[in-house]
């Protein structure tokens, strides 16, 4: 077994972002900016979004905080939106989610402008992923993709491992990932197939697969009997069961096999946060039309 290490690569790919806005700074004399928006006092959410203005800090982006009451209506999240959508200073903007109390996360997510969509979400650049065709062309065009797609691509580059050619399999349809993930690995020329939790024969078809990504939020889901020797898998399933985390992979099933493989934690969950800086250097270079 091969672990492919989340950790290692987030802090090189994060020392390298430094350098670039380093560089970035001195060429605009601008310093990119990033705006994150917590509603509520969710503890999980807090964590996440400290952890992000940390990370901000880390490689020289300047953040924004914005804290709001659970009790604030759509109306008011997305009027606060408008005012950061206006902010010269502001390159990305952030709402962390899920939203309290139901509220509509999809209107909050259409205001935010889709050139400081930083999460990839904005239906703009959601539709922009299908009609791209290839992985040149979404570097160019700097397109936001969602983080933890993108994070997938980065750690399977980083690593070395081949994507043009071979068999993918995607267990996982969501919007957040599976979709988009299938269509950053048609982007460099894989063959993709997309399963889910109600495909049939699944071992059958993911025992064909060169790379097998999975993302259907079962723990221990997959073991040895879906996993070909040689394979690549990468597990981007977070399940806490008993107090412990748990990927959708059963690690002990496959750890003698002759696999490459991302642990829970310490594989994809890095890569993320390391994603949305990425992607707001991209925002800030498109800001700033930088090529």
């Amino acid at each position: 077994m091969n672990i492919i290490n989340g950790k290692e690569i987030s802090q090189k790919i994060r020392f390298e972002l430094k350098e670039k806005i380093k560089n970035l700074t001195k060429q605009t004399e601008k310093q990119p900016g990033l705006a994150t928006i917590l509603v509520g006092d969710d503890p999980a959410s807090k964590i996440y979004v400290n952890s992000k203005i940390k990370a901000c800090e880390q490689v020289g982006i300047k953040s924004y905080h914005n804290h709001i009451l659970a009790t604030s209506s759509v109306e008011s999240i997305i009027s606060l939106i408008k005012k950061l959508n206006e902010d010269k200073n502001v390159d990305g903007i952030l709402l962390q989610l899920p939203l309290p109390n139901k509220l509509d996360s999809d209107k909050c997510i259409q205001a935010i402008d889709y050139s400081k969509d930083v999460d990839g979400l904005h239906p703009y650049n959601s539709g922009m992923l299908t009609l791209i065709k290839s992985w040149d062309e979404i570097s160019k065009q700097k397109l936001l993709v969602s983080c933890t797609p993108i994070g997938v691509m980065y750690l399977l580059k980083y690593s070395n491992i081949d994507i043009a050619g071979k068999n993918i399999v995607v267990i996982g349809r969501s919007n957040l990932v599976g979709k988009p993930v299938s269509m950053l690995m048609l982007s460099n020329n894989a063959t993709v197939t997309m399963a889910h939790s109600r495909t049939q024969n699944l071992k059958e078809i993911t025992k064909k697969a060169d790379i097998v990504v999975v993302a259907i939020g079962k723990a221990k889901f997959i073991n040895k009997d879906f996993i070909k020797d040689g394979a690549t898998v990468i597990d981007v399933g977070i399940n806490r069961v008993d107090g412990k985390l748990y990927g959708d992979v059963d690690f002990d099933s496959v750890k003698d096999m002759n696999i490459n493989i991302t642990p829970v934690p310490g594989g994809v969950g890095p890569m993320t946060i390391t994603m949305l800086l990425h992607n707001t250097i991209l925002a800030f270079e498109k800001h700033n039309n930088i090529i």
